[in-house]
């Protein structure tokens, strides 16, 4: 399944393996394949796509795939409590979502909510839907697109190192449902970032992360529309 043969595909799995014990998940065998197998698709075609600048699996495996999942559980917590008894299927923009990080993760493990990656480079937005077809991933789709270009309404509007949190709530606000919630994924506390937000964004949460076996800060800047203001 992972180039480098069958111990490298068997130490993957594990660290893959003990990564989504780590952070408190339940992830049947046959989602932590679908896992590896959306890894291998990035190594496959990350030399046309330039989908990203890590090139070892191990790298790739730490770095992009648990660090995403690492926002599973914050998520699936957040659309319980903006969802309750009102939606069946939430749905996620991943903005500027490159190679599906961390939408086609949240794809994978969240099988009820519908998934759209919309990125400005159609290579990437179509590397997405390969790995939709691919991975028989009936809710999750890549749009080639400006974010600015996109109205929703979307219940959680997420990004992944993508922009300044002033220009990702900027661009993004149409595609936010009004009852929905924003969720940048970021390293440090984004301090500054936080004072400059426009007036129509409020921070409801700064959540810390850990990522298994990432020496780094990790958080969530969970953010709403603000009652009685508009754009």
């Amino acid at each position: 399944m992972i180039d480098g043969g069958t111990d490298s595909s068997g130490r993957l799995a594990k660290v893959l393996s003990e990564g989504v014990s780590e952070l408190g998940l339940t992830l049947k065998d046959a989602k932590q394949a679908q896992l590896l197998s959306y890894m291998s698709l990035i190594q496959k075609w990350n030399k046309v796509y330039n989908l990203t600048a890590l090139r070892s699996p191990e790298e790739i495996l730490t770095h992009h795939l648990l660090d995403s999942l690492s926002a599973v559980a914050p998520l699936s917590r957040e659309l319980e409590r903006i969802q309750i008894g009102v939606l069946d299927e939430p749905s996620l923009l991943d903005v500027g979502s490159g190679g599906g990080l961390p939408g086609v993760v949240i794809a994978i493990c969240c099988p009820h909510v519908k998934v759209t990656c919309v990125d400005a480079v159609s290579k990437k937005s179509a590397f997405v839907q390969q790995v939709a077809a691919s991975l028989k991933l009936s809710n999750l789709k890549g749009v080639h697109s400006r974010v600015e270009n996109l109205t929703g309404p979307f219940d959680v509007v997420c990004s992944r190192a993508f922009a300044a949190l002033p220009d990702f709530v900027s661009w993004s606000v149409n595609a936010l449902s009004d009852a929905g919630v924003w969720m940048a994924m970021k390293g440090k506390r984004p301090t500054e970032e936080l004072a400059a937000l426009p007036p129509f964004a409020s921070v409801f949460h700064v959540e810390p992360l850990q990522v298994p076996g990432l020496d780094a800060e990790r958080c969530i800047v969970w953010m709403k529309k603000s009652s009685g203001l508009t754009e």
